[in-house]
């Protein structure tokens, strides 16, 4: 069997899809994408195709290796992802030709079923009270909010207060028993960092996410020790390599690779090993479409430090289209009491409609995330 073409859509919401095909009939999807770059990933998957075309997929760890060291250069959003998705697609072609879901070519799950949290509040988090009860009431156990809209570096303790305010809210609408992960976004820089972390205790967060922008991971050594709540990180650290020192320093509980954007299900894998290593939990980020979350599902499948799974159904991003809006049988990903059941079909275990994307391909998108200013004119975070 060799791979013979690479096809790629870019549809809305914000997402890119990738066909790879043979010559045996037997194909595989994945979902290589950065939120905003779409078309740049796009681009480097079709690059990459020149190291894939001829070649017998069933080779993934080789595809892998060649893909990420064959072009010298290596690491970063856009090419990681490119390999993630193109390496998401391997595994759902090999579990596809053996008729096996990719857990059981992983070694086999070890749970029957994830649980699952769900967002509430958008970018500037506001009834988060309301919309953590809606999500309690549609049987979720869990559930995430971004912590604060911009803040500057050195920022009034007001917006300290309100982040906090914003949290007691949600606490007190869902009771002590639900999971509260809280999403800094790297929007939150150390000075300001050293005291919102301190603050939320009360509240017991189920983790706090991104602390600080990735570039600054450093610093938790001395801004966050101590805590009695779980930090987390992982959505923009793109290998294993990246992971390594953080872990080996002991500065994160929770890992959240995103298997769009850190190489694929195969590196996906040895993120978690490393992570368990150190007796670090496992959430993957996806607020993505359907194959990164069949992916995600099938990492957390045979992986004993995973805890539970990012989804972005009803996120405010899905404004054109929705994750489940992209499968032939759209149960292969519901969600029921909070939980997902591992997918159980070959390959990644979901079926595409590639009539649908085809169509919806056609609109495409140009998501781009909000550029937001502090009020001297100069760039906030998102």
């Amino acid at each position: 069997m060799k791979i013979t073409r690479l096809k790629t859509w870019q549809v809305p919401p914000r997402w890119l899809f990738l066909k790879i095909e043979t010559d045996a009939g037997v194909y595989g999807w994945g979902e290589p994408v950065v939120e905003g770059r779409a078309a740049t990933v796009e681009a480097a998957v079709h690059e990459l195709a020149d190291y894939l075309v001829g070649q017998d997929p069933h080779r993934i760890e080789h595809l892998w290796n060649t893909l990420y060291r064959a072009g010298f250069y290596r690491g970063g959003p856009i090419l990681m992802s490119a390999i993630a998705g193109i390496d998401q697609a391997l595994w759902d072609l090999k579990g596809r030709d053996l008729g096996v879901p990719v857990h059981q070519l992983l070694g086999g799950r070890v749970r029957d079923r994830m649980r699952m949290y769900a967002w509430t509040g958008g970018d500037r988090p506001q009834d988060v009270g309301e919309g953590a009860r809606a999500l309690v009431d549609q049987g979720f156990t869990a559930f995430k909010m971004n912590g604060t809209p911009e803040l500057a570096i050195v920022d009034s303790h007001r917006k300290i207060d309100e982040a906090v305010a914003r949290v007691a809210e949600a606490r007190d609408a869902v009771g002590p028993d639900v999971g509260i992960g809280i999403d800094f976004h790297g929007r939150v820089h150390r000075p300001m960092a050293k005291a919102l972390l301190r603050e939320l205790e009360p509240y017991h967060p189920m983790f706090v996410e991104e602390p600080v922008a990735p570039e600054h991971l450093p610093c938790l050594a001395n801004i966050a020790g101590g805590l009695g709540y779980p930090l987390a990180t992982g959505e923009r650290l793109h290998t294993r390599f990246e992971f390594r020192d953080l872990l080996a320093q002991g500065m994160i509980d929770v890992v959240q690779p995103d298997l769009s954007h850190c190489g694929g299900i195969s590196e996906g894998m040895k993120i978690a090993s490393l992570a368990s290593c150190h007796d670090v939990a496992l959430a993957p980020h996806c607020p993505l479409g359907p194959l990164t979350l069949a992916a995600s599902l099938h990492v957390d499948a045979v992986n004993h430090n995973a805890f539970i799974q990012e989804q972005s159904m009803g996120i405010h991003y899905n404004r054109d289209n929705d994750v489940l809006d992209y499968l032939v049988d759209k149960s292969a990903l519901a969600i029921e009491d909070g939980f997902c059941a591992i997918p159980e079909g070959p390959g990644l275990g979901v079926e595409i409609d590639e009539a649908f994307v085809e169509e919806r391909s056609k609109v495409g998108h140009r998501w781009r995330n909000p550029v937001w200013t502090h009020e001297d004119g100069s760039i906030a975070e998102w």
